[in-house]
């Protein structure tokens, strides 16, 4: 596999991991207002699961390499995210 695309599987993989943790972040952001909170987060872990498994199923391809790339993606966006969004320190 040439590094282009070995690039564009970890960017994918990225944007896999931002997708999942972002949308795990506006979750419990709404958690407060939701008037049904058990279904909202149940509702939002299937989603965002389903989406995050469809989307390793095709990067992998039947690649190891690229489940790697993948998941190193996908752990970037997770660190990412933890320095971009705001502690609850911060906040107040």
């Amino acid at each position: 596999m040439h590094w282009p695309a070995q690039i564009a599987v970890l960017l994918a993989g990225f944007g896999l991991g931002f997708l999942f943790f972002g949308g795990l972040w506006l979750t419990v952001r709404a958690l407060p207002a939701s008037r049904h909170p058990t279904l909202l987060v149940l509702a939002s872990y299937w989603a965002r699961t389903a989406l995050v498994v469809v989307g390793f199923v095709f990067l992998i391809a039947g690649r190891w390499q690229n489940a790697v790339l993948a998941l190193l993606g996908f752990v970037a966006a997770r660190l990412a995210l933890s320095h971009w969004i705001p502690s609850k320190k911060e906040l107040a």
